[in-house]
């Protein structure tokens, strides 16, 4: 028992308590060379990693230069049709463009079979024509033969 302990002294610690904290730092002076290692490895895992960012960070800035120059050799013909992609807007935005696959369906429909109707037409009049046809006539053996 302290004697001094309802005076509101500091408590002098015992040979028990220098004890525990000399067991307690020598505990803790044992652990430090497994810390140290452990903070070595951190340390070098930590030097991979900012040796590959800096591997990384070049090569995105060598991408970076690369679409850098694509751009710049891209930008001036793509702005050169702009003017014609704006007249190739305003055609599509007419209203008459959305009839067009009507009218070709409409084509299709009604004016192919009727080219075909024709072209069998004009094969069987060809045919009719070549039937009509005559040979050129020979000149008698008593008709001269003007070359005409």
């Amino acid at each position: 028992m302290d004697p001094f302990r309802g005076l509101g002294l500091p408590r002098i610690p015992g040979f028990g308590e220098l004890l525990s904290l000399l067991q307690t730092q020598t505990e803790a002076l044992a652990q430090l060379p497994r810390t140290l290692s452990d903070l070595n490895g951190t340390v070098r895992q930590l030097i991979q990693l900012v040796d590959s960012a800096t591997e990384t960070i070049a090569s995105v800035q060598r991408t970076a230069e690369r679409l850098e120059t694509l751009v710049d050799d891209l930008e001036e013909p793509v702005r050169a049709l702009k003017p014609g992609l704006q007249r190739v807007a305003r055609v599509l935005d007419d209203p008459v463009v959305e009839t067009v696959p009507d009218t070709l369906r409409h084509i299709q429909d009604d004016l192919v079979p009727l080219i075909a109707g024709l072209r069998q037409a004009q094969t069987r009049m060809g045919t009719v024509t070549g039937l009509l046809r005559r040979p050129p006539r020979r000149p008698r053996d008593d008709e001269e033969d003007d070359g005409y």
